[in-house]
C-alpha cells in the first residue's frame, strides 16, 4: 500500500461487507481510504445482487479511531488544505448516504471523530455493548465541520451531540441505544450475529419499496426537494413494478415471495 490503510470489501448471500483496515493506527481512516470508501459508495448502488451494506472496522478491537491524523501535517494544515480535506470526508460521507441499499454499521470498541461520522452515515447502527462513540475536535483545537455537525444532529440529537462536542467525553453504546443512535447493542459474542441476522432480513423484502422508502427518511430529514422528487418517483415505481405482483401473488398463495427488484 502506497500509504496507511486499505478497505477490504467481500459480498455474501447479497450482502456486502467493507471493512476499514488500518491495524497500526486503530482502523484510523487514511486519505487513501476515504477515496476507496467514495468509490465503493459509487459502485455498491448499481448492484442489484447485492441487497444490504454492512461497514464496519477490521477485527473486533475498534470501528475506527477517526481520521488518520498523521496525513493531517501534510493534508489538513492551513485553512485551504483544511477545507479541502473536510470536502473529502463530507463529499465521502455523504456518498454512503446516498447507497440505495440499507447501509449498518456494526460497531466494535472505539468509533471516534470520523469514524462516527461514517457510522452516522449509516442508516442503522448496531454497537457491541462496551463500544462508544466520541468526537475529540475539542482536544486537538481543530474546527469541527458545520456539514458533519448537522449529521451528528441528525442522528445523536442537538443534546447528545453538545456533549460530544464540548466535553469530547465517550458517548456509550447504551446511552446511544436510549437516545435511538443505535438500533441493537448485544455482547461481543452475540453483536457480529446480530447484524447479520439484521442484514439478512432486510435483504429478504422487496428492494424497490426499500429503497424507495430510503430516498424518501433522506429526503424528510434533510428537507431537500429533489430528494423528494426522486423518492416519489421510486415509490410510482415500486407500485408499478414485477416484485409488487409477486408479492400479492405470494400472499394468495400463502408462501415466502420471491423479490428480484424488478
Amino acid at each position: 500500500m502506497s500509504a496507511p490503510g486499505d478497505i477490504l470489501v467481500d459480498t455474501v448471500d447479497g450482502i456486502a461487507t467493507l471493512r476499514l483496515v488500518n491495524p497500526l493506527r486503530r482502523n484510523a481512516i487514511s486519505g487513501v481510504m476515504w477515496n476507496k470508501i467514495a468509490a465503493f459508495a459509487h459502485e455498491v448502488g448499481k448492484r442489484q445482487d447485492i441487497r444490504t451494506v454492512i461497514i464496519r472496522g477490521d477485527g473486533q478491537g475498534m470501528f475506527s479511531a477517526g481520521a488518520d491524523i498523521s496525513d493531517f501535517a501534510e493534508v489538513r494544515s492551513g485553512e485551504g488544505n483544511a477545507r479541502a480535506y473536510d470536502d473529502v470526508v463530507e463529499s465521502t460521507c455523504r456518498a454512503v448516504e446516498a447507497i440505495p441499499q440499507p447501509t449498518i454499521a456494526l460497531i466494535f470498541g472505539g468509533c471516534i471523530g470520523a469514524g462516527s461520522s461514517v457510522a452516522a452515515s449509516c442508516d442503522m447502527r448496531i454497537a457491541e455493548l462496551d463500544a462508544f462513540f466520541a468526537v475529540p475536535a475539542a482536544k486537538l483545537g481543530l474546527g469541527y465541520d458545520p456539514r458533519g455537525i448537522s449529521r451528528f444532529i441528525r442522528v445523536f440529537g442537538a443534546a447528545a451531540t453538545r456533549q460530544l462536542l464540548f466535553t469530547a467525553d465517550r458517548l456509550s453504546a447504551l446511552r446511544a441505544y436510549d437516545i435511538g443512535a443505535a438500533h441493537l447493542v448485544a455482547t461481543k459474542t452475540e453483536v457480529e450475529a446480530l447484524a447479520v441476522e439484521l442484514a439478512q432480513r432486510i435483504s429478504k423484502n422487496a428492494p424497490l419499496t426499500i429503497r424507495a422508502a430510503k430516498a424518501a427518511i433522506r429526503a424528510l430529514t434533510t428537507n431537500d426537494a429533489a430528494l423528494m422528487a426522486e423518492a416519489h418517483q421510486l415509490y410510482i415505481a415500486a407500485d408499478a413494478s414485477a416484485d409488487y405482483a409477486e408479492g400479492r401473488k405470494a400472499f394468495a398463495e400463502k408462501r415466502s415471495p420471491r423479490f428480484r427488484g424488478e
